[in-house]
């Protein structure tokens, strides 16, 4: 949640390139309204915000019970401003001006804390997710895929053994401005199962409710 355009691309670049889908907003009450309505696992909040200001969309998502990470970055660096922003509820305060490997490293951490500080990865026969490092590896060897197909296997892998609905994996795919169609969840659905065929692993179709990736 950022008002400053050029600022966003960029973090939000960076976050993309670490395998995430992003969703950026620069209001502060269409932040609210979003926060209402979906589920995210990360938040990086300014407090600058046009409408409600940063502390106010952070308030307000706590008392509706919100439990996504939240990461304060905004350019007021004043002790108070700081406590404030933790007392309503973030998880993690960085000033700008900032580095991006210092804002990723801080959302790997506030990923890991989010798990609990269990094991990041995840195994399905010879595949392995680690949800942190956001990679993927077959066999041993690392699986560099496009981050939407990226996305559709977190989702199957963190529901392993359970069925995921197609209204949910277009949920979980689709940014605020697009929507991904029944249609082309199929497709990834096809190119997800053509690169895991090594490792034997079978997404199943549940006719009429969605997709399993078997255990």
């Amino acid at each position: 949640m950022e008002d400053n355009a050029a600022l966003a691309d960029g973090i939000s670049s960076a976050l993309t390139r670490m395998k995430m889908a992003v969703d950026v907003v620069g209001d502060g009450i269409d932040a609210d309204s979003i926060l209402r309505t979906q589920e995210f696992d990360l938040v990086v909040m300014d407090l600058n915000l046009p409408g409600y200001d940063g502390l106010e969309v952070l308030k307000r998502y706590r008392q509706n019970t919100g439990k996504a990470q939240v990461l304060i970055l905004t350019a007021r660096d004043q002790l108070s401003d700081r406590v404030k922003g933790l007392d309503l509820g973030a998880d993690d305060y960085l000033t700008k001006p900032f580095d991006l490997v210092e804002l990723e490293a801080r959302v790997r951490a506030l990923l890991r804390r989010q798990s609990g500080m269990k094991s990041p990865e995840i195994k399905v026969g010879e595949l392995v997710f680690n949800s942190v490092a956001r990679r993927i590896s077959l066999n041993g060897k690392a699986l560099d895929i496009p981050r939407r197909e990226f996305c559709l296997l977190e989702l199957l892998i963190s529901k392993a053994g359970h069925v995921i609905s197609k209204e949910q994996i277009s949920d979980g795919l689709a940014n605020l401005d697009e929507d991904i169609s029944p249609n082309a969840v199929e497709l990834y659905i096809s190119r997800l199962r053509k690169r895991l065929s090594p490792a034997k692993i079978n997404i199943k179709t549940v006719r009429g409710l969605g997709y399993l990736m078997e255990k």
